[in-house]
This record gives structure tokens, sequence and C-alpha cells, in this order.
């Protein structure tokens, strides 16, 4: 709060909660201390950002003015969050000026006289409040959400532990468990069998080659059978695997 010998004025940093994009206003409040009429003029270092509601007025003896200060919404952030835009707020006492219209310029002009109390305000950037967590669902006012959390943030090992084995002691889960490894049994057993007869197959063949290089009359009728046996043999071991 500023004192003067005319007005008090309350704050002295006019605080922005500042967002992009959004006017945002800050509001001052003058008192008037005396038994006279009290002239004011608000002046800033940058009037094309700011707009000041009343920027001139009468406070009338021992009453109090509010002034609105609404901020234009800004583009992009200052550097750092810090404002050096400045404001300057002057009074004077007057006798015959009791209708803010009548208000002058040369009010308050100290080169003839006149005597003008000054007082400067700066601007401050502040965060915007923000909303309040919402309650998790399950929660109940005053006490801690439930869950498997402990008290310094970190999972209960335990709860993990717990939950794995309740999943693994599920008759389901131990039946289709059974079924894979009982189904993986067979298709092993089926496929060591393929390749036995495999190797049986490919042994004698190689002895109906042989004595069919010594017949005169070329391919046996026999040979040509068995080839056909292991082709269908062969393409049954495909469609298994």
């Amino acid at each position: 709060m500023s004192t003067g010998e005319l007005l008090n004025i309350e704050p002295l940093e006019l605080k922005f909660p500042f967002e992009l994009k959004k006017q945002i206003s800050s509001s001052l409040q003058l008192s008037n201390k005396t038994d006279s009429y009290v002239a004011f003029k608000v002046k800033t270092t940058n009037p094309k950002k700011y707009c000041v509601r009343p920027n001139t007025g009468i406070v009338m003896p021992r009453s109090t003015c509010d002034i609105m200060v609404t901020m234009q919404a800004q583009k992009e952030a200052p550097p750092d969050m810090q404002c050096k835009d400045k404001f300057l707020l002057q009074s004077v006492k007057t006798v015959d000026v009791t209708n803010p219209k009548d208000i002058t310029a040369e009010m308050f002009n100290k080169e003839v006289g006149h005597v003008v109390e000054e007082c400067k305000l700066r601007v401050v950037y502040v965060s915007p409040p923000q909303p309040p967590s919402p309650v998790p669902e399950g929660s109940e006012e005053g006490s801690s959400p439930r869950g498997s959390v402990s008290e310094n943030g970190n999972a209960n090992g335990s709860d993990f532990m717990q939950a794995a084995r309740g999943f693994a002691e599920r008759p389901e889960a131990q039946e289709k468990s059974s079924e894979a490894r009982a189904l993986i049994s067979r298709l092993t057993e089926e496929k060591n069998i393929a390749i036995q007869q495999n190797s049986k197959l490919r042994q004698e063949l190689e002895l109906l080659k042989r004595e069919g290089n010594k017949s005169r009359g070329g391919v046996s009728f026999v040979f040509v059978v068995l080839i056909g046996f292991l082709g269908i043999i062969m393409g049954y071991i495909m469609n298994k695997a």
C-alpha cells in the first residue's frame, strides 16, 4: 500500500496471471484520506497494451474508487516472464472540479505550481491458478486412493507376485498348459517317426537302384511303385509340418 498525503493506493504491483491469447485484468483501489475532492490520472509506458478504466476521475472525500487495468491478449510470452511496463498514478487536490468530465491535463502540470502527488506502479506476471486435480475413482474423501502403491510412491512387489501366482493357479490356465504340452509331445513323436521312415525308404531306394543297374530291362515295376509310395509319404510329412 502507498500512503501519500492525498490517496492510499493498493496494491503497488499490478499482478497479471499471464496466459497467451487471453485478456487479463488487475484492479487498483484508491482511498481518499482528505476532506477534499481529489482528481487522479493514470499513465502507462505502453498505452497500446493496456486499457485503464477509468484512466481519470474524482475521488470524493473519505471515499474509495476502483480502477480496472486490462492487458490485451498477448501472442507470445516475454523472456523469463519479466515485464518492464510501468504505470504512473498522479493525484491532485481540487476545489472547483467535482465532475470527472471537467478534468484537464493542466491540473497535473507541476510547472504552473500545482502540487501533484505521483506513485509509480510496476507490472508483475504470475502463474495462472492451476485447476484442482480430480479425485481418483473409488477413493474416499480424506483417505488415500486404494491401490498397490506404497507410501514412497513405488509399486508393492508382493502384490505383483500374488497376482501372478493367482493367475498360474487358475484351473483354466493349468488345463490349457497341459493341452499345449501334450500337443507338442505328440507332434515331436510323429516328426521322429517320419524321419525314421524317410531314412529307411532312402536305404531301400539305394538297394533298388543297385539291382536295377544290374538288370537288363531298365527300371522295374517294383521300383516305380516304391518311388510313388515315397512321394506320398514325403507329401504327408510336409503337410504335418
